[in-house]
């Protein structure tokens, strides 16, 4: 089920129009070095599922190790936003607790996805 949600970073700075893959279904956490820092669960969209309504100009950019994954934060508040997923390139995972509405008590357990031994390192 495809859903259109609004997604804003804490500032207000940038402002985003996420098309879900599969509404909030697809929510999950990673123990990847990265992710696990991070600790946002992420929601699945299609590549084309991202429209940035306001703030391009800031959203900055980390990538490191293989640079598949891109993750893009507000350069002003630093809040993680989205990334192209190095589990499939072909979708982004959005940060949960960025889209309007969702209250994260309401959203546990939120399954986690092994990233420590992440299927491109084999």
């Amino acid at each position: 089920m495809r859903e259109t949600v609004k997604a804003t970073c804490h500032c207000g700075a940038v402002e985003l129009l996420v098309t879900l893959s599969n509404g909030l279904n697809t929510a999950r956490r990673c123990d990847c070095s990265f992710c696990r820092r991070r600790g946002a669960p992420a929601v699945s969209a299609p590549l084309g599922g991202i429209d940035v309504v306001k703030g391009e100009d800031k959203l900055t950019l980390y990538s490191f190790n293989t640079h598949t994954a891109k993750h893009r934060f507000c350069s002003v508040c630093g809040i993680y936003m989205y990334h192209q997923r190095r589990s499939n390139p072909n979708e982004y995972g959005v940060n949960l607790y960025t889209i309007e509405g969702v209250d994260p008590k309401d959203m546990e357990p939120v399954k986690w996805m092994d990233g420590v031994n992440h299927p491109s390192d084999q």
